[in-house]
């Protein structure tokens, strides 16, 4: 990544629906799948339902607006797109059948 800072992700959950352990563990997931090539991955608390992933400026996921949460390989499919277009996720990427 010569000459651009490493992406950034933001995990912002509510605290009031008790999320901090789910955005832990997506945390968790992509440290463990991009260790040093991530800059940063920051869990944000907030209210009122929220729970939104963002790789550097582009929100990724939005539990509302998506509908629900993603599982590990969509998340880690997401912030590759973003931030890694060029890199294989390995059995993340093998396409489910039709």
């Amino acid at each position: 990544m010569s000459g651009r800072l490493p992406p950034q992700i933001r995990i912002t959950y509510c605290t009031q629906c008790q999320w901090l352990l789910r955005a832990g563990w997506m945390a968790q997931e992509l440290l463990s799948t991009f260790g040093t090539e991530l800059g940063e991955v920051t869990l944000v608390p907030g209210t009122g339902g929220i729970f939104t992933i963002a790789c550097d400026d582009a929100l990724i996921w939005d539990r509302k607006r998506d509908g629900g949460f993603p599982d590990a390989a969509r998340l880690k499919q997401l912030v590759r797109d973003v931030a890694f277009p060029d890199r294989d996720l390995g059995h993340s990427d093998r396409k489910q059948p039709a």
